[in-house]
């Protein structure tokens, strides 16, 4: 697996940014300064969905959040970076001095599970955050693939639906199951009350797209943040037993064809080291659109974990 790497920087430019970073504040955000929030995050949607998806279910201070949504401003009291720290960290910036300014407020916060973010961000936050944050436990390299119309119409799966709440018991072991290859840790095993309880809400919130046929999940989808500019894919699954029968692409191509309808592209993240799958998407119509990094962070209650 490859490693993270510091950034070398001579004295004058560190110098240089770390003054940059002083001169800009961080703050908490409250819910009446959410229409600025949006704005901000609206000139990249496409690597601000999962963010402004949080924002419009939610609002800017909850608990659904799973964290706490800060500010960071220059002088003027303009935004220079918005970014989500708790569970999942996720920023968006318009300069690495805002990038350090958050880094340096996020090494604050000592449970967080994950960062996500494009490669090149990521690089230069971790540089900064891993000084005095946590230390990583996994990382791992994704391929960032969107979708746009036109989808090509494949023949049809009468029964893909929405899930509803009689399908949960079906939906939720094998979602866990992705999280454990992905992440390392079952979030059966570690918060199976709080797992259940935000598997049932995306459920509620039409979220989930399923198929079943004698009681045996065949396909799974979720939708994780959904914005008018984007919807974000994750826990694509296909049955292994039935694998290799154009399922998938089906599926894939109906379920497509009718979230198109209501946002303007659809995107998902693939392992880079999982060639089928990414080789899967591309069929449908996804096109690649960078790399992003993912980055496990090490804790106490999972300090066993190698």
């Amino acid at each position: 697996m490859p490693q993270l790497t510091k950034l070398k920087e001579n004295a004058a430019t560190a110098t240089h940014l770390s003054s940059m970073a002083d001169s800009l504040r961080t703050h908490v955000l409250t819910n009446d300064q959410q229409a600025e929030v949006l704005d901000f995050l609206a000139v990249r949607p496409l690597h601000t969905v999962v963010m402004s998806g949080l924002i419009r279910d939610n609002g800017l201070e909850s608990p659904f959040n799973r964290g706490t949504f800060y500010a960071c401003r220059n002088r003027r009291g303009e935004l220079e970076g918005v970014a989500l720290i708790g569970h999942a960290m996720f920023i968006e910036v318009r300069s690495y001095a805002a990038l350090k300014a958050l880094a340096r407020q996020a090494q604050n916060v000592h449970h967080t599970h994950m960062i996500m973010g494009e490669q090149e961000r990521i690089e230069h936050f971790w540089s900064y955050y891993s000084e005095a944050g946590q230390s990583l436990r996994i990382y791992c390299r994704e391929v960032l693939f969107e979708q746009t119309w036109p989808v090509e119409a494949l023949e049809p799966v009468p029964g893909l639906r929405p899930a509803t709440l009689d399908d949960l018991l079906l939906v939720m072991p094998v979602h866990a199951a992705l999280a454990y290859e992905e992440s390392g840790i079952n979030p059966l095993d570690t918060d199976p009350q709080g797992f259940r309880l935000r598997c049932e809400r995306r459920i509620e919130q039409g979220r989930v797209w399923v198929w079943v046929e004698r009681n045996e999940l065949i396909f799974k989808a979720d939708i994780i943040s959904e914005t008018p500019e984007v919807i974000y894919l994750e826990g694509v699954y296909v049955d292994r037993k039935e694998r290799s029968k154009g399922y998938g692409l089906r599926c894939m191509s109906q379920m497509s064809r009718q979230l198109l309808g209501r946002t303007k592209a659809i995107s998902l993240l693939v392992n880079e080291e999982h060639r089928g799958a990414q080789l899967f998407f591309q069929k449908v119509g996804f096109k690649p659109r960078g790399f992003y990094d993912t980055i496990f962070l090490r804790q106490e209650s999972d300090a066993h974990i190698s």
